[in-house]
């Protein structure tokens, strides 16, 4: 007799062999029967949830995720909800006057879209925290906003260097305007209070709740430093962790080889539920503030070629040594490419390591995939890098039209976000949100996946690379289960593997739009985790 069976409507598996059915049953942590099997096995003491027509699928699973720093940030001064500058700013000043015990005003959140060239001003900051350090990271953490007594505290002014993997946005005399970007956070953040174990180990409660609500019940961590380690470790022997996890340890990019030894004693560290095996390796910066490594130079404003080609925040010769020795010990690269140079050197990276060391099966993936040259297409199939894709950049909004198009030019716009051609070119497709810099609501991701707009009315972004909705469904449960080493137990469902469900509002698939449709009840082990109310 199963504890649990859903019926009603209709469950999609992500099993190709099977892709829909109309029920399923689960008993103890473990699906038992599908089809008409499941509903013959109801009895007197089996909690049947009746979809009511709508569409059941298998537990999502985020391939980039940041659940600890983005369950921090809401538990800080965020502008989930802010609309511009203004509203902003005006969130700001009522944080730092409720909290006048705090030695620095900490947050994150802004959008590059909402000021000129998409930076933020000193002074405006100043304007409402002019009594001690405040420090802003936007949505994407590429870059930070700091009133001028954070710049003083660094001790940053006109003679301050450039660090070598960011840039100082100043003024005409040279003096910092506000805003910083990639590296030279560092040279303010290093100044600030840093986070505890118990700041991040309460962010990742809070960030996991976000995730549950959302029908995520596994993911990939990906950025996981000591601290955020412990917290996993934390909560995995709490018996509070539910998800299921694999950590991208972080690469530092300004030492060398040595980590690695200290990599795979870290990697012994995990726990039920919580396997760091994976390594982050940062490549470049965003496109929005020009540091997204490019192979030809961004335009500039009037149209022309600038002097700027980007960042490589790992010199490729280096990278290829490096990711050789990771496959050698058996970690799975996480790359971090945004600009079509570092796509391709993420691909010369794992080739490179394939010549040397064969393939060790350890299903190295490339995150953003964001501007991907033509010719880079067909070797993700080739090389077995899964292309681990962010869904819901793939449209017109204010960063597309306003900071990245106008400096692209034409011809490397049309290789934005190749979702359709990756997977027609035999690719392996994952998905994630790269929440807190965009939202962790799945079906809004898919949503854009789809249909490559989100609003109502908007101009499609490259309308040919939009995804069927099995497809983009697939990729955020199967896809992601295997970028995770996971699929023998989750991802799609069949009998024998892990009951872990979602079961929502309507069928998107038939109705539509994803955007529009709810998560009503999440599943993990069998256990509902989440259900609204």
């Amino acid at each position: 007799m199963p504890d649990l069976v859903l019926r009603g409507g209709r469950v999609f598996t992500a099993d190709p062999a099977r892709p829909f059915v109309t029920a399923v049953a689960t008993s103890g942590d473990r699906i038992t029967a599908l089809d008409a099997e499941a509903e013959a096995s109801i009895g007197p003491g089996t909690e049947v949830i009746d979809l009511k027509g709508a569409l059941a699928t298998p537990g999502f699973i985020d391939a980039h995720v940041h659940p600890a720093s983005s369950g921090l940030d809401k538990l800080r001064c965020h502008f989930d909800d802010c609309d511009d500058a203004e509203s902003a700013l005006e969130r700001i000043a009522g944080y730092a006057a409720d909290h006048p015990e705090l030695p620095w005003i900490i947050g994150s959140g802004w959008l590059q879209s909402w000021f000129p060239r998409g930076c933020p001003s000193r002074t405006a900051l100043d304007a409402v925290v002019a009594d001690r350090p405040a420090l802003f990271t936007n949505t994407d953490g590429h870059g930070a906003w700091a009133n001028s007594r954070a710049l003083e505290a660094a001790g940053i002014g006109p003679g301050t260097p450039d660090p070598v993997d960011g840039r100082i946005e100043r003024l005409e005399d040279g003096s910092p305007q506000g805003t910083l970007h990639e590296g030279a956070i560092r040279l303010v953040e290093r100044h600030a209070p840093e986070d505890t174990v118990d700041d991040l180990t309460a962010g990742l409660i809070r960030g996991q709740e976000e995730l549950l609500r959302y029908g995520v019940t596994g993911w990939q961590d990906a950025i996981v430093d000591e601290k955020v380690h412990a917290a996993y470790l934390r909560l995995a022997g709490e018996g509070r962790l539910v998800g299921r996890v694999v950590g991208a340890m972080w690469w530092d990019r300004h030492r060398g080889l040595e980590q690695i030894h200290e990599l795979v004693g870290r990697r012994e560290q995990s726990a039920p539920g919580f396997a760091p095996t994976s390594v982050k390796l940062m490549l470049d910066g965003v496109v929005e503030n020009f540091t997204a490594a490019m192979t030809d130079p961004y335009l500039d404003a009037s149209g022309s070629p600038s002097a700027n080609s980007g960042i490589d925040f790992i010199d490729p010769e280096e990278l290829s040594q490096i990711v050789s020795f990771l496959d050698d010990h058996d970690f799975q690269c996480h790359f971090h490419a945004i600009g079509d140079r570092a796509v391709h050197n993420a691909l010369d990276a794992v080739e490179a390591a394939r010549d040397r060391n064969g393939d060790r099966g350890n299903r190295h993936h490339i995150a953003h995939i964001q501007v991907v040259r033509p010719d880079d297409i067909p070797r993700f199939a080739r090389l077995e890098v899964v292309a681990n894709a962010q869904p819901l950049w793939a449209n017109n909004d204010g960063y597309q039209t306003d900071l990245t198009q106008p400096f692209l030019g034409a011809e490397r716009s049309s290789w934005q976000y190749p979702f359709a051609s990756l997977l027609a070119a035999g690719a392996r497709l994952a998905m994630g949100s790269d929440w807190g810099v965009s939202t962790c609501n799945v079906l809004q991701e898919i949503h854009v996946a789809v249909n490559r707009v989100f609003e109502d009315g908007e101009e499609p972004l490259l309308a040919g690379e939009a995804l069927s909705g099995d497809d983009a469904l697939t990729a955020f449960t199967a896809g992601s289960a295997y970028v995770n080493n996971a699929e023998g137990d989750v991802g799609s469902l069949a009998v024998g593997k892990l009951a872990d469900l979602v079961v929502l509002d309507r069928d998107p698939l038939i109705e539509g739009p994803f955007r529009d449709t709810r998560v009503l009840v999440t599943i993990a082990g069998g256990r509902i985790v989440h259900e609204e109310n």
